[in-house]
């Protein structure tokens, strides 16, 4: 049972990191898309560089961060709720910290 419950959690672990992994390309690429569109212009490259504002860069900082992050959880989550679902138990690691 411990190696069977061993290997699930190995399982879940690199189905949560894939869905991760898609969920903040996929958000990265809808963003860039995005503030092409309303800015006119490409999202900076490295928002370090001298010709990049500082609105810019915070902007593009804040906006990208908070877009991936969100991306990314409902990604974790999508995969936590499928596993749950076919296996009608908890991802492991997920039973401690139910709420």
């Amino acid at each position: 049972m411990a190696k069977q419950q061993k290997e699930g959690g190995a399982g879940y672990k690199v189905m949560a990191l894939v869905a991760s992994v898609l969920g903040a390309l996929v958000a990265r690429k809808t963003l860039a898309f995005t503030w092409k569109a309303v800015a006119g212009k490409e999202p900076p490259a490295n928002p370090e560089h001298p010709a990049v504002t500082w609105p810019e860069a915070v902007s593009w900082a804040v906006i990208s961060g908070a877009v991936v992050g969100v991306a990314r959880m409902v990604a974790q989550k999508k995969v936590a709720a499928s596993w749950h679902r076919s296996t009608g138990s908890l991802p492991p690691g997920l039973e401690e910290t139910a709420a």
